[in-house]
């Protein structure tokens, strides 16, 4: 047998060896992950929950996302990411059809049917960042980006001018969070959002 070839074959048992975490789809068990925490917050959820809900060994829980700790925070990440991707899709989709920009995003955000469950990262915010500093910046993170957004719609040439006006729509939205995990109707959440909007754009 050639070098070459040995090589190779010593490289394949090695690949396949104990302790190699087996192949998945990463982003998929990431995701599966996300709808868990989503469910039942941080501190609720245990290993086995994730590692049931993932489709892995715990050993290949370790060796690809290490702690809960670790998954939980490349969670929520993954979730700010995608949330404000879509934001910014549904800002160019308003602006392409000439409709409101601002309305639309108030409405991607607070989303008056959505239900109980509401938004992962506010949860989050709510549950960890007054002991976690890694979630709070996060958080952070994830306000700021949406009140770019808010603040680049109310007035594109000059976003910094709008940044007061776009930080109360980013809070109003928000805020309509917390009304919907109250169980609060659909009808009234939408009723409080455009009387809040009248008062912000008299």
């Amino acid at each position: 047998m050639s070098n070459a070839a040995s090589k190779s074959t010593s490289e394949q048992k090695r690949a396949s060896g104990p302790g190699r975490p087996r192949a998945f789809d990463e982003a998929a068990a990431l995701e599966a992950a996300m709808n868990v925490f989503w469910q039942k917050g941080f501190e609720a959820t245990s290993l086995d929950d994730l590692t049931s809900a993932m489709g892995l060994s715990r050993s290949s829980f370790y060796a690809t996302f290490g702690s809960k700790q670790d998954l939980f925070l490349r969670a929520v990440g993954y979730y700010s990411r995608n949330g404000i991707r879509g934001l910014a899709e549904t800002a160019r989709a308003a602006e392409a059809s000439d409709a409101n920009v601002v309305d639309a995003m108030m409405q991607a955000l607070s989303d008056p049917k959505g239900g109980p469950r509401g938004c992962l990262l506010i949860n989050c915010i709510t549950e960890l960042a007054p002991h976690d500093e890694k979630v709070a910046e996060l958080g952070r993170r994830h306000l700021e980006s949406i009140e770019d957004l808010f603040a680049k719609a109310l007035d594109p040439a000059n976003p910094d001018a709008a940044r007061d006006k776009a930080s109360a729509y980013s809070s109003l939205a928000i805020g309509t969070l917390a009304l919907r995990k109250a169980g609060i109707p659909a009808e009234r959440i939408t009723r409080t959002i455009q009387q809040a909007k009248e008062v912000l754009s008299p």
